[in-house]
């Protein structure tokens, strides 16, 4: 297999030179390794080996000092600029343009650029454009492209800008200064130094070979030069004919101007290589819908390599970091040994989002009559994690079970510390001065419970030690105050860019990179995901706060050259391949098309040969879901047992209108609710929704005429009690039943948020109305409200098995004696219709406005009428309709009406019991008869709410 690094080493052995007196210098240490490794392969005898460098070591050592890290320059940077500007914002604000300013200084460091003249022409730019009719149409789309923000602005905003460009060549100035001052640099304030200076470098005691560059900033350019013209350095290109010799291809953008300089020009070799035409790899390439499909496929291709082959000679590279541990856990059980050589973002890791979900439940604390209040959403997230979960399984369990019971929006800090001792750690209020304290205990207290996950515990690690050195850095700073949130921004800011180093052996085992880690190292076999558009090349966009146009005028790097270096990356992978395998998504994502990547169909059109293209289906169905049938089988008519009452007259339980109406309107939703017991999932909710209303509601008249009948001893009301009802026991009454159904304890004080106060406020006014209508009515007799009394009949129907007595049951908000009858009254927070056809249409799961509520009141009367068989009064059913109670026509009683015609109030029920007797026994007949299995509704609008449409597919 052809290697530039051997090759190198084979011909640098070849020339003769003490290799004891050179120094081979590398883009990076990781082709150092590797070189070496090659040199000895290829030696026969003991000899000193040379001194392997990388260029940035060369400008270091030259400097006589090395950068410091970007949190301190950043640090120092925000001090210049707030000496120089008095209105400066707060650090944490400052701290995304302070990466900006860092980046451009180094930059104009690095590219030798004039800064004075640079910002000047910056200054005047920003002058002109603040009047954009000196530019000529061109020049204002090119600052535009830049300040696309900028000229939509008023004037003040225009004068802000202004005036922070002006800042920024005095920032400039000043940094250097202060830097200077305290023996800090950047690297490219180090390099331009070296740059600067190259007539007094002393002339080194060891030949100097520069192998496997690209693209050289300017100080890089200067000091290789310097060093051939002076010191007789070599310089080894790694290079092919594809790019090079085609004017428009991007890859070879830096060496054609290389090979045109007087000083490189005559160090490119006479015969430019061409190993991309020579070798004639196979090349393949994948479609895939999703980005975890490229997981998959890499393992597949792995699978495929034949037994005994090196792995090493096999690179994954990995364009997204992301993709790392997808394909770390589909690598077939062949591969023995890994080296990744990338880092991983800690932002991508378990611990850090519950670090962080730890600081940011720290926004929404409360405090309330001296007690410590945690937001429900932000303790769920925290008793999910696995770090709380672990430590007392129970305990978090029973508290979410708990918190969603009793709808609890916020949490105590007492409750919360019954956990143990990490959960004390965790829930409390943190005070400005003990943030870093507390973080570094909070770290400490994880790592202590993750010493069987040195992956999580090398995360950990990470944070620890960027904690610890923001931390020195603050005690060194007397210009900034740390208050919380500016302690959680900067936590985020700055712990986006950690990454996890990996450690492996580099020389063995299958090679996982990223893609600069692959520069000059060469592979019989590559594969390349993610080679998507904006991915490999990453989206175009440098940041920058020197405009497009200023930048490429200077000489600095514009998208050009980044397109041109990630180009050369990837060509120079097929040097040396005979497999390249290329995987890309259809599928758009985070923003992204899925498109191929260019270089995919440049290829396509420069190679001139036949690409394999292979489109990996993921087998999906996009027939419409097969209907569910559950068939009455031995088992499932098992489960309908329960609602028969035995020889004992006992059942485990009963039929209620609600089960039958569900049965009504689809029989699997009835199966799947009442006999596989799947119930929907329960939430904490903030919202007043119209079933918590409803029952509010309910309770509240509930406990109204309850206490009305304690306090008086009496259940007669007169015209002349609702006075003092609707005066002074309304009111306690919603109180009362807002602590009963939150289960606030004894008489604890309900502090309602702003929907619950609006929702009391109303519920007054439905109160007062129902008094009102009641009043107009009285006197009347309460007979029994809500859950006073269980109401109950038996039914006998027809099964299989024989004659059976099924169970029904009910709740009645109200009964009461008006005017010779009893009364069956339902409350309604709808708007439910009272009149109906005929009996028949009300277990008619055809008919299309089949009466739900009038098929539940007439329901009543049956099991009112069988609880007190000796009733002689007729039963009266009357619906309550909330909505409808404040229209001077409302009449709560039902009414049999076809269309058209005059409707007939229905004053007793049991004129209609043999009917609807007869009509409920076909329905509980249905129910029990193996025949007619649970199958789903045809009726579709019926799904649109139906909690279980997942499960159908509908």
């Amino acid at each position: 297999m052809h290697s530039f690094l051997r090759n190198t080493a084979k011909e640098i052995l070849e020339s003769g030179v003490d290799l004891q007196k050179l120094t081979v210098i590398l883009p990076n240490r990781r082709a150092g390794l590797f070189f070496t490794q090659h040199l000895g392969s290829l030696i026969s005898e003991p000899t000193w080996m040379p001194e392997v460098k990388t260029i940035e070591e060369i400008f270091y050592n030259l400097a006589g000092n090395r950068p410091a890290d970007d949190l301190t320059l950043i640090f120092e940077l925000y001090r210049v600029y707030q000496d120089l500007n008095p209105e400066a914002e707060t650090f944490d604000r400052f701290y995304f343009w302070g990466e900006m300013i860092l980046k451009d200084f180094n930059d104009v460091d690095q590219f030798i650029a004039n800064a004075d003249k640079l910002y000047h022409h910056l200054s005047e730019i920003k002058e002109l454009e603040s009047d954009l009719s000196f530019l000529n149409q061109s020049q204002v789309e090119l600052i535009k492209q830049f300040w696309s923000s900028f000229v939509r602005q008023d004037r003040d905003h225009q004068e802000k800008f202004l005036k922070f460009w002006q800042l920024l060549s005095p920032i400039y100035t000043s940094f250097q200064a202060s830097l200077a001052v305290s023996g800090l640099a950047y690297s490219g304030m180090l390099y331009r130094k070296v740059a600067e200076s190259l007539e007094s470098i002393p002339r080194p005691e060891k030949v100097h070979h520069f192998i496997g560059f690209n693209a050289f900033t300017g100080t890089e350019e200067a000091l290789i030069k310097h060093y051939i013209t002076e010191f007789g350095a070599k310089i080894y290109w790694d290079i092919d004919a594809y790019y090079l010799e085609d004017k428009v291809q991007e890859a070879g953008l830096f060496f054609r101007d290389y090979q045109k300089d007087k000083i490189f020009g005559p160090t490119f070799p006479e015969n430019i290589p061409t190993q991309i035409d020579d070798r004639k790899a196979s090349i393949k390439t994948y479609a895939t819908p999703l980005k975890t499909n490229q997981a998959n496929l890499v393992g597949s291709i792995l699978e495929k390599i034949p037994a005994g082959e090196a792995w090493e000679e096999t690179v994954v590279i990995l364009p997204d970091e992301q993709m790392l541990f997808p394909v770390l856990h589909t690598l077939p059980e062949q591969v023995d040994k890994v080296n990744v050589t990338m880092g991983y973002p800690v932002k991508n890791a378990p611990v850090y989002s519950f670090l962080e979900a730890v600081l940011e439940m720290q926004r929404y604390i409360k405090e309330e009559d001296g007690k410590l209040l945690f937001y429900h959403t932000a303790v769920k997230n925290l008793l999910s994690s696995i770090y709380l979960k672990s430590v007392n399984p129970v305990f978090a369990e029973e508290l979410m079970a708990e918190m969603q019971l009793l709808n609890q929006i916020h949490v105590s800090a007492e409750k919360l510390h019954k956990g143990g001792a990490l959960y004390q750690l965790i829930f409390q209020k943190l005070e400005n001065d003990s943030l870093f304290t507390y973080l570094a205990k909070l770290m400490e207290a994880l790592a202590e419970r993750l010493k069987d996950e040195p992956l999580q515990r090398s995360y950990l690690y990470q944070c620890f030690k960027q904690l610890t050195r923001l931390r020195e850095i603050f005690a060194g700073q007397d210009i900034l105050t740390i208050n919380r949130e500016f302690f959680i921004r900067l936590f985020r800011q700055i712990f986006r860019e950690v990454k996890l180093p990996f450690e492996g052996e580099p020389l063995q085992g299958l090679q996982i990179m990223g893609v600069l880690e692959s520069r000059n190292l060469d592979f019989k076999r590559v594969i390349i995901c993610n080679m998507n558009e904006d991915s490999f090349p990453p989206s175009a966009g440098l940041n920058s706060m020197i405009p497009f146009n200023i930048r490429k005028a200077f000489g600095l790097p514009v998208q050009e050259q980044n397109d041109s270096i990630y180009a050369y990356t990837f060509y120079r992978l097929l040097h040396s391949a005979e497999e390249v395998h290329m995987i890309y998504t259809t599928a758009s994502d985070q923003g992204k098309a899925g498109e191929k990547s260019r270089y995919m169909q440049q290829m396509g059109v420069e190679l001139g040969r036949e690409m394999e293209e292979e489109v990996v289906f993921i087998p999906i169905d996009q027939k419409s879901p097969e209907a569910i049938t559950i068939q009455k089988d031995t088992e499932v008519l098992g489960l309908l047992d329960k609602y028969l009452i035995d020889e004992n007259g006992q059942s485990k339980t009963s039929f209620s209108p609600s089960a039958l109406s569900v049965f009504l309107d689809c029989r699997l939703k009835f199966y799947l609710q009442y006999l596989a017991n799947i119930q929907e999932k329960q939430e904490v909710s903030e919202e007043i929704d119209a079933a918590v209303f409803g029952n509010l509601a309910h309770l509240s008249m509930e406990i109204l005429y309850q206490d009305f009948a304690k306090r008086k001893n009496r259940t007669l009301l007169e015209k002349s009690d609702f006075e003092e009802l609707n005066k002074n026991w309304v009111f306690p009454a919603i109180e009362k039943a807002i602590r009963q159904f939150y289960h606030l304890e004894g008489e604890a004080d309900t502090k309602l948020n702003g929907q619950m106060a609006i929702a009391r406020d109303v519920l007054q006014k439905y109160l007062h109305q129902i008094l009102k209508i009641d009043e107009a009515s009285a006197p009347f007799k309460l007979i029994s409200l809500e859950k006073e009394r269980r109401y109950n009949a038996g039914l006998k129907i027809d099964t299989l098995s024989g004659a059976q007595t099924v169970s029904l049951k009910g709740i009645i908000d109200r009964v009461d004696e008006h005017n010779g009858s009893v009364r069956l009254i339902d409350y309604k927070s709808g708007q439910d219709n009272k009149t109906f056809p005929d009996v028949e249409s009300l277990f008619d799961r055809e008919h299309k406005s089949r009466n739900k509520a009038a098929m539940q009141t007439m329901f009543y009367g049956l099991i009112y009428q069988a609880t007190v068989p000796e009733n002689t009064l007729p039963l009266k059913p009357a619906i309550f309709n909330l909505r409808e109670m404040f229209g001077d026509d409302f009449n709560p009683y039902l009414q049999l009406k076809l269309p058209r015609k005059e409707g007939v109030e229905v004053n007793d029920y049991r004129q209609f019991e043999d009917e609807y007797k007869t009509g409920l026994k076909v329905l509980l007949e249905d129910i029990y008869n193996p025949e007619i299995p649970f199958d789903q509704t045809d009726d579709l609008k019926k799904c649109g709410y139906c909690p279980y449409k997942e499960i159908c597919g509908r």
